[in-house]
């Protein structure tokens, strides 16, 4: 999309090598910035280890008083029994840490080897007007219908991850103080409502379920009123999905959650993260075939 522009000043080679150096900056130069943005915010907001303790056992303090005995048992009594818990998880689950530091490093290399082999097909990809074989130009069209079903989405779900923060941000900053209650690390909770809202589905899951947990140790009636709240955005927010992803693929929300559905028994959490895209693209194939 950028390489035309250039084009007008350049040839087209060189327009192909500006552009994808313009991108690579962007990206990388985006990606340094949120990452020291995020790190600057978590020094300035998160306190130290101990201190980060102490704030928790003072929350499960106050969430003890606020809740039933029978979810009171299950909470530590001080600090110490709540590292000792915390220890005796990581022993117990070190393997499965382990191996999902492993996913993860993996999953940066794919990332890092995509975006370079992208880059040299972006360079190095043949004009529209060079001469194509059947093969080939099969296979372009495939791979630019997926790149548009691509694009669709993650645009889409990026407005909603947004949509999704906002309305966080309006409780959390606004609505709450009103009724003189404020929630510890509430901006924090915000840029995590954004971050793993970009994941569709277990996104919402993750953050509600910290926003409630916190709440939690205000008062039983704050997480009461959180949790309401949460519920009340999301079927909100789930008319509004259905619209924002449905048009981008004119597809209805019960597609999308039948997709995911048959997604996730097939392929676990990364099919349900994975399934708009591919039933976007799968949608468009059987538009184009005059099937649907």
């Amino acid at each position: 999309m950028i390489a035309p522009l250039i084009e007008r000043h350049v040839v087209s080679r060189g327009a192909r090598l500006i552009a994808v150096g313009l991108i690579s900056a962007i990206i990388v130069g985006g990606l340094t910035g949120a990452t020291i943005a995020t790190i600057e915010h978590f020094e300035h907001d998160f306190p130290s280890l101990q201190k980060l303790l102490d704030q928790l056992m003072s929350i499960t303090s106050s969430a003890r008083l606020s809740v039933p005995d029978w979810i009171a048992n299950y909470l530590p009594v001080d600090a110490v029994q709540m590292r000792d818990k915390a220890t005796e998880l990581m022993h117990k689950h070190a393997e499965m840490l382990q191996q999902g530091g492993k996913e993860m490093a993996r999953g940066f290399g794919h990332v890092v080897i995509g975006m370079i082999i992208g880059a040299i097909i972006a360079v190095s990809v043949p004009r529209a007007a060079h001469h194509r074989l059947p093969l080939s130009t099969t296979l372009v069209a495939r791979v630019s219908r997926f790149s548009d079903a691509f694009r669709r989405i993650v645009f889409a779900q990026i407005k909603i991850s947004a949509i999704n923060a906002m309305f966080t941000a309006l409780y959390l900053l606004v609505a709450l103080p009103l009724f003189d209650e404020k929630l510890p690390l509430s901006k924090t909770l915000v840029l995590i409502t954004f971050i793993v809202g970009l994941l569709p589905v277990i996104g919402n899951l993750i953050s509600n379920t910290i926003i409630v947990g916190i709440s939690l140790s205000v008062s039983f009636g704050t997480a009461v009123a959180s949790l309401a709240f949460l519920i009340l955005i999301h079927k909100l927010e789930y008319f509004l999905n259905a619209r924002i992803i449905g048009g981008q693929i004119e597809a209805r929300a019960w597609e999308l959650l039948l997709a995911m559905l048959a997604m996730e028994a097939a392929f676990g959490i990364p099919g349900v993260i994975a399934a708009p895209i591919f039933y976007a693209y799968i949608k468009r194939e059987l538009v184009y075939l005059r099937l649907v």
